[in-house]
Formats: C-alpha cells, sequence, structure tokens
C-alpha cells in the first residue's frame, strides 16, 4: 500500500487535502509511536522495537518504510532518526500530549468512580 499523499485521495477523504494525508499516515497503526520514540535521538532497529512493546517487526519494518518516504524519518549509522522535518513534525504533535493529559483528567472526573 502506497503512503498518503497530498493531493491525492486517502482514507476518509476525497479531497486530497494536506492535512488529511498526514492524518492518514500518523493514523497507521504505530506511525505516531515510532515518531514519538524517535523524538529523544537515533535508536536503532532492536531499541525501537523493544520500546513499542508489542510491534511485530514486520508492521515496525513497513512503518518504517512509510515513515522514510514520507520524509518523516531516515536511517543514519546510528539507527532510525526523525529528519528535520520529522522534528518539525513533533514539535507540533508535542503539544497534544499536554492536551490529552487535561482532556484525560475530565473525562475521568465527569465519568466519576467505578463501582
Amino acid at each position: 500500500m502506497a503512503i498518503p499523499k497530498p493531493g491525492k485521495p486517502v482514507r476518509g477523504s476525497s479531497s486530497g487535502a494536506p492535512v488529511m494525508a498526514i492524518f492518514d499516515l500518523l493514523g497507521r497503526r504505530w506511525a505516531m509511536g515510532i515518531v514519538w520514540q524517535l523524538s529523544g535521538g537515533p535508536l536503532p532497529f532492536t531499541v525501537l522495537q523493544s520500546r513499542c512493546s508489542s510491534i511485530s517487526p514486520t508492521i515496525l519494518s513497513t512503518r518504517i518504510k512509510d515513515l522514510t518516504e514520507a520524509g518523516i524519518i531516515e536511517r543514519t549509522l546510528d539507527g532510525y532518526m526523525l529528519t528535520k522535518t520529522g522534528m518539525e513534525l513533533f514539535r507540533i504533535l508535542e503539544p497534544f500530549q499536554d492536551w490529552s493529559v487535561k482532556w484525560a483528567k475530565k473525562f475521568r472526573q465527569e465519568a466519576g468512580p467505578i463501582d
């Protein structure tokens, strides 16, 4: 399966809007987890796999291929790492972590105690 590309229909949208293409790519299994793990610097395949605890080597290889083709990660002598574009993406996504923590607290408060 080819990676989602701006200007082409993607899962959930036929508009070709760039934002829909990146959402499609990042919505694939483990794509966000890989970006998140590589935000701290390069990691060899085996270390990346262990940090993404339940990922299979096949899925990891596929996602690495997808994210490399999209220009988000690259292979170096030290393993895989985010490209400049990948780091820019991570910096944009990082505030979602802060937001999600606040959302989770609110969600738990609204849900009330579990009996």
